[in-house]
């Protein structure tokens, strides 16, 4: 995938620096506790586990890796405090001006604004208005300070644990979480919090597997419409595979299997391998991000 675009003010490298930033979000204090009780429930969306995968902070049906069992994943090939290669940060730039070069025209195309999230590389941990970030989460949205956080370590272990090589499948973790940054702004992370409340675990399990894919979808939205830099489609031959065996390799199912678990779809947080790359496909060969109606609130 050749993806166009500039520099993006609002990508942050903190690779290099201790863990354990200060809070984010008026200065912590209340703010850095109450979001996070708030969100208990719905995970925070995407402090995650196994590649977009399993909400680790008091998440929805209890949290952790398929919401108990299980081990942490395991961040390889770098040292703690190791500064970001220059290659590698601009991928993540790139990345992040592109998703909001396209977003941007979508929101103006239906009568909105785009509010740009801010995309931060870290090593180890460092701290959120969610609280703090811990590397083993794998790539995280907190919705709190509507900014996405990877320790980019973990691309060593999509290729290699998860068998998902390819720039497209590390593509396929931002846009995610720009995903679930465009249901922060579009108030679905709020009534699926909400609803959630209210539910039983495996109803509030449904609603979460909805958002989940609704992301997803949304990645693929943006990948049908990202550019390379004369202007032309930045999909690449090749690039489709890469995504839909990341997304294999991420379905619930997938994991509980890989984890020596029986398979329990009601306690599916994020969706089968299937319904995960049906989601992908969706978004990728329609570019509309209203065909994208998996969540149910």
């Amino acid at each position: 995938m050749r993806l166009g675009g500039g520099n993006d003010d609002d990508f942050i490298d903190r690779t290099g620096q201790s863990g354990g930033m200060p809070v984010l979000g008026g200065g912590g204090g209340i703010l850095g506790l109450l979001i996070p009780l708030v969100l208990s429930r719905f995970g925070i969306v995407g402090i995650l586990i196994l590649a977009l995968g399993y909400c680790a902070l008091g998440g929805l049906g209890g949290g952790g890796i398929l919401g108990g069992g299980g081990s942490p994943t395991q961040q390889t090939g770098d040292a703690p405090n190791s500064r970001l290669s220059p290659e590698v940060a601009r991928e993540l730039e790139l990345t992040l001006n592109n998703t909001d070069q396209v977003w941007t025209q979508l929101f103006a195309a239906s009568g909105q604004r785009y509010v740009e999230p801010t995309l931060v590389a870290y090593r180890g941990g460092t701290g959120t208005a969610c609280g703090q970030g811990q590397a083993s989460f794998g790539p995280f949205y907190c919705p709190g300070d509507q900014s996405i956080y990877i320790d980019p370590s973990f691309f060593n272990e999509l290729s290699q644990k998860f068998g998902a090589p390819g720039d497209f499948a590390r593509y396929y973790v931002i846009a995610h979480e720009v995903g679930h940054h465009i249901q922060k702004l579009e108030g679905t992370l709020d009534r699926a919090s909400t609803a959630q409340a209210r539910l039983g675990k495996a109803e509030g399990n449904a609603v979460q597997v909805g958002v989940e894919l609704q992301a997803d979808c949304y990645a693929g939205v943006w990948a049908a419409l990202a550019k390379n830099p004369e202007g032309g489609r930045a999909l690449e031959n090749g690039d489709l595979e890469e995504g839909l065996r990341a997304a294999e390799a991420i379905g619930d199912d997938a994991l509980m299997q890989g984890a020596g678990q029986a398979v329990r779809p009601e306690s599916f947080t994020h969706g089968s391998s299937q319904q995960r790359m049906e989601a992908l496909r969706r978004g990728l060969q329609s570019g509309d991000p209203s065909v994208c109606n998996y969540n149910r609130v």
